[in-house]
């Protein structure tokens, strides 16, 4: 099964008030994504991590990187830094990327960290998937009633789980 999630934001304190997301520090944060994560993923199942892992550094994006199941690849975000840093393991993500096309059953996704206007194959039906600005579960509803095919994959439009390619298939069928 392929899984799409993004602005995790793992060790980052301020996203909880700036998100509002429901928790009392980082720790129960870190503690409730790995958990919602784990119980989606299995080992065989490939995830897109569309950008803002963690900003912390190296040492914590590995820590929290091998806790987590599935193959992992990252499109970049704007606090993705540890990715460039020399002491990181890139060998826990299958790649980085800023941008990524993928071809699924006959739907184009188009992947990036930020949400975009226009996307390649907008008017033959692909699917722009990104993250970035923290909405509601309401923001993909709103799109998907203006016949507008975005969609914000972030935990925090998404009850801080990831979200699957056949849950998105199904919202926009």
């Amino acid at each position: 099964m392929i899984y799409f999630t993004s602005d995790l934001h793992f060790y980052h304190k301020n996203v909880i008030k700036h998100a509002n997301r429901p928790f009392q520090n980082v720790e129960e944060m870190n503690e409730k994504l790995i958990k919602n994560w784990n119980n989606r993923i299995k080992s065989e199942d490939e995830v897109y991590i569309l950008g803002d892992f963690t900003m912390k550094g190296t040492e914590y994006a590995a820590e929290i990187l091998r806790k987590l199941k599935g193959k992992k690849y990252l499109i970049k975000g704007n606090h993705d830094n540890f990715v460039n840093q020399e002491t990181f393991d890139n060998s826990l993500f299958e790649w980085v990327k800023d941008y990524f096309e993928l071809q699924h059953n006959n739907q184009s996704f188009i992947m990036f960290h930020y949400p975009i206007e226009e996307w390649n194959h907008f008017f033959r039906g692909a699917i722009h998937l990104h993250g970035h600005q923290h909405n509601s579960p309401e923001y993909n509803i709103l799109n998907e009633e203006k016949g507008l095919k975005k969609y914000d994959v972030g935990v925090d439009a998404n009850y801080m789980k990831p979200v699957s390619i056949e849950e998105i298939i199904k919202f926009f069928g």
